[in-house]
This record gives C-alpha cells, sequence and structure tokens, in this order.
C-alpha cells in the first residue's frame, strides 16, 4: 500500500544518510503494516549490519529467505551478518546458497570471494582454520590440528570487509581520497554537535585533500545556512555546482545544492530567486520536497503581487469609470471596471454590490449572487449588499429567500423604501400566486435536502396531528432554522 512505500522509501534514505537507527525505525513501522513483504525484511536487515547489529542483522536475513527462497539478495545479507557475527563458515555458505539461484550475481560472487580472503587471513595470523574445500562447496567444519576452532556467532565480531590499506601501501589519489573522507566525517560530527567552526575547519580540510568532491562544498554551505550567514552560504553552493559540473558529479548532489541556495533565498524572503533555484533543482532531480517548496514560494509571490496591486485611490478612479458604463447602460464594460477595482481595493464592499448589479441587468444572477455575498461578509450592516441579494433572487425565481434578504435590510433599517417594497412585492406574490411559489420552492436543493431528512418529516408530521408541538421544537436552533426556511419558502403556514 501507499503507506508501506512511504515508509520504505524513508527508511532508504535515512539509511543513505547513514541514520540506521531512523532508517530500522521505518523499515519496521512497514513491517508492522505488512509482515510479508521480504523486501522490508531485507532493508532492516541492512540498517541492522552497518549500525554493528549483527545479530539482528541475521535475524532479518533468514526471515527474508524464508519469505522469498529464491531471492539471491537475501543469502548476500545473511552473508554478510554471518561475517560480522565472526561466522566465516555460515556466511560462506549463505553466499554459495545464493550462486546456486543466481550464479551470475556479482554481488554474491564479491562476498563469497571477500569471506575466502578473511578467513585464509585468520588462519595466517592464528595458523590454524577451518578452509573451504577444493570444489568450492562446502567448508571441512573441523579446525586443522590442535588449531583454534573458527569464531562462532554470538562471539566478538570482526569486520565484515577486507582489512583497509594502510596509509603508505595506497597511491596518492587514494590515499587523498581517505583523508578527506576522514576529514568529512570528523566535520560531521562537529556539525551534529553545533560546533560550526571545528566543523568548517574538517570541511575545509576535506577540500584541501579532495578539491573535486561536490559534497564537500555543500556541507560548507550547510554550517553558513545554520549560521544564517546566507551569501556565503550561495557562494559555497555556486563553487560546488561549478566543481560537480566540472568533475560529473551526480546529479542529485547537483540537486541539493540549487535547493539549498533556494532554501536561503526563501530565508532571506526573496521568493523570486528562490523559486529560480527550486525550478533549477527540479530540472536535475525532482523530489516531493522540492516540488513541495516550489508550490509554496510561488503562493508566496502570488501574494506579494496581489498585495503590491492594492490601491485604494485608483480602485475610486475604476469605481467611477464603472459608474459612467453603468448610467449609459454598458454593463459589460461596466464589470470590468468594477473587477479592475476590486483587484486594486478587495475589502471595499460597495465594489462588490455595484458589480453585483451590472451582472443582475445582464442575468447573471449566480455570479451577482456570489457578489452579494462578499458584499455582506466584508460588511454585515451594508444594507444595499442585502437589497441586492434580494432582487437578484426574485430574478431567480426564489421568492422566500429574496423575502429573507429583504427582512435583512429591515432589521438594518426599517424606513428604507426599497427593502420595504421589495419585501411587499414577495410578500403579495405568495398571496397572488401560491402554488407558483410552492413549485419554485420545491425546486430549491436546500428546501428538497430539509424535505428530505427522516427527522424533519417525523417533525412536520407531528405538528399536523399537533400543531402545539412546534413551541417544543422551535426551542432547538437547527430544528427550529429549517422550520423558517420551510415557512418562508411557503411550505408551511403557522397559525
Amino acid at each position: 500500500c501507499a503507506q508501506v512505500n512511504e515508509l520504505k522509501e524513508k527508511g532508504n534514505q535515512a539509511l543513505n544518510a547513514e541514520k540506521f537507527d531512523d532508517a530500522v525505525a521505518a523499515y519496521t513501522e512497514a513491517i508492522a503494516l505488512d509482515g510479508q513483504n521480504h523486501v522490508l525484511y531485507s532493508n532492516r536487515s541492512a540498517a541492522y549490519a552497518k549500525a554493528g547489529k549483527f545479530q539482528e542483522a541475521l535475524e532479518d536475513a533468514e526471515k527474508t529467505i524464508q519469505l522469498n527462497p529464491t531471492w539471491p539478495k537475501g543469502y548476500s545479507r545473511k552473508g554478510v551478518a554471518a561475517a560480522g557475527l565472526g561466522d566465516y563458515m555460515m556466511a560462506f555458505e549463505a553466499y554459495g546458497e545464493g550462486l546456486k539461484q543466481d550464479p551470475t550475481s556479482a554481488m554474491l560472487q564479491q562476498g563469497r570471494q571477500e569471506i575466502t580472503g578473511l578467513a585464509f587471513k585468520y588462519m595466517q595470523t592464528h595458523g590454524d582454520f577451518p578452509v573451504p574445500d577444493p570444489s568450492g562447496r562446502n567448508w571441512s567444519g573441523r579446525p586443522a590440528s590442535g588449531g583454534a576452532a573458527p569464531p562462532q556467532a554470538g562471539k566478538p565480531a570482526e569486520p565484515a570487509k577486507p582489512a583497509e590499506k594502510k596509509l603508505e601501501e595506497m597511491g596518492e589519489e587514494e590515499r587523498k581520497k581517505y583523508l578527506a573522507k576522514q576529514e568529512k566525517e570528523l566535520g560531521n560530527a562537529a556539525y551534529k554537535k553545533k560546533e560550526f567552526e571545528t566543523a568548517l575547519q574538517h570541511y575545509n580540510a576535506a577540500i584541501g585533500h579532495d578539491p573535486t568532491d561536490i559534497t564537500f562544498y555543500n556541507n560548507i554551505a550547510a554550517v553558513y545556512f545554520e549560521r544564517k550567514e546566507f551569501e556565503e552560504c550561495i557562494k559555497q553552493c555556486e563553487k560546488g555546482i561549478e566543481v560537480g559540473r566540472e568533475n560529473r558529479s551526480d546529479f542529485k548532489l547537483i540537486a541539493k545544492s540549487f535547493a539549498r541556495i533556494g532554501n536561503t533565498y526563501r530565508k532571506m524572503e526573496n521568493y523570486k530567486q528562490a523559486k529560480v533555484y527550486y525550478e533549477k533543482a527540479m530540472s536535475e532531480h525532482r523530489t516531493p520536497e522540492i516540488k513541495t517548496s516550489l508550490s509554496e514560494v510561488e503562493a508566496k509571490i502570488k501574494e506579494e503581487e496581489r498585495k503590491a496591486y492594492i490601491d485604494p485611490e485608483k480602485a475610486e478612479e475604476e469605481k467611477e469609470k464603472g459608474n459612467e458604463c453603468f448610467k449609459k447602460g454598458d454593463y459589460s464594460t461596466a464589470v470590468k471596471f468594477y473587477s479592475e477595482a476590486i483587484k486594486r481595493n478587495p475589502v471595499d464592499p460597495k465594489l462588490y454590490s455595484n458589480r453585483a448589479a451590472c451582472y443582475a441587468k445582464l442575468a447573471a444572477f449566480d455570479l451577482g449572487l456570489k457578489d452579494c455575498e462578499s458584499c455582506i461578509q466584508l460588511d454585515p450592516t451594508f444594507i444595499k449588499g442585502y437589497i441586492r441579494k434580494g432582487k437578484i433572487l426574485q430574478g431567480m425565481q426564489q421568492t422566500s429567500k429574496a423575502q429573507a434578504a429583504y427582512q435583512k435590510a429591515l432589521e438594518l433599517d426599517g424606513n428604507n423604501a426599497e427593502a420595504i417594497e421589495g419585501y411587499r412585492t414577495c410578500s403579495m406574490n405568495f398571496q397572488h400566486n401560491p402554488q407558483e411559489v410552492l413549485k419554485n420552492a420545491m425546486y430549491d436543493p436546500e428546501i428538497q435536502q430539509i424535505l428530505k431528512d427522516p427527522v424533519m418529516c417525523m417533525i412536520l408530521e407531528q405538528m399536523k396531528n399537533d400543531p402545539n408541538a412546534v413551541k417544543e421544537h422551535l426551542q432547538n436552533p437547527a430544528i427550529a432554522d429549517k422550520l423558517m426556511k420551510l415557512l418562508e419558502s411557503g411550505i408551511i403556514q403557522i397559525q
């Protein structure tokens, strides 16, 4: 499922970042959701092995093989874990079993070769050690005469890799890269402790040994970012990108540099520059994190542009142009001017009211009604918003809702002539053509929903048999609101 894949990817990222405990936690959570997924056990085995927990790594490797006996990687995981525990016989046999499944696997061939080398090295050091028989199929199982037995599972582990060369045995380039890696690891340790000055010294020393690795420049940039030295952070990222391009570095590392520049500009609230560098990062390597950051800065840019465009004086000028067009009967052009005025001053309720009047003239009642709602939301005391709403609702043949809008206007000003006339017209429409009013009301989705409500059906039936029951139901605000809507629409009458 999607959640299992997300947890597996989270574990993979943590494993690549050498956060082994985090990787184990993610894989464990995924296994809890899908306990038959052999890949999850395999990945957790790798995380345990890299953390030096070889017994746990062995258990997960054996579970992997149990779930999928034909998958070669399970045997490779077992070989690594067994070697870490010092059980070279088990390791050799695991690689051998894996090669039966895939005789061409370079990974398994290399593993068996390395474990053989470790075994012979042990024999040279200790004098005695069991060796594989000439066929290479199994181990002899007994130590040479009087010699020490090979280490068994649970005993102190030897490294599961060939012994590292001594510095004097390395070539010049190999030695430089080795020393650079050592400095980087020291820098990482200092960075985690927030000892940034020490971290910088080690990262710079790494560059001194190997100036061709983009990672060291990215690490220095990370230090400057944490210290809020943003200009220096950007310079280091740019230098890293230059070095990365020259040395054909992994595009993911170059994307990381571009993304860090984007993060830096974002911290500086320079969202347009941040957008540029997030887009460059995406062109190198698309990740969900960068995509999210890009979307967020684009939203910031849009909001900044909207705010920068606000100008009440220009809004007033556009409104006057709209008024002139309205007087001439040019309602479409008036809408354009009012729309521009709203962009310039989006909190002025009069502008929405004016545009609503244009929409009403153009019979675009839905748009007009939306503007009335915006107008009333901005200023609930703006009486013209309710009057415009009432007129538009009348045009939509929603007499009961129109009457309710006029009622709101009269609550604000009981002497308002337009509100009085609108309310009177709606009332007369009820009296002269009640069947038409009822018919229109029944097409109202809100009324339909109320009448389909089983609770309301029971209440209406009760009211039919016991008119006094309405008093009890009016005590419930939610039911009272629905009854008022039915009353306003003419569906029910209360004597």
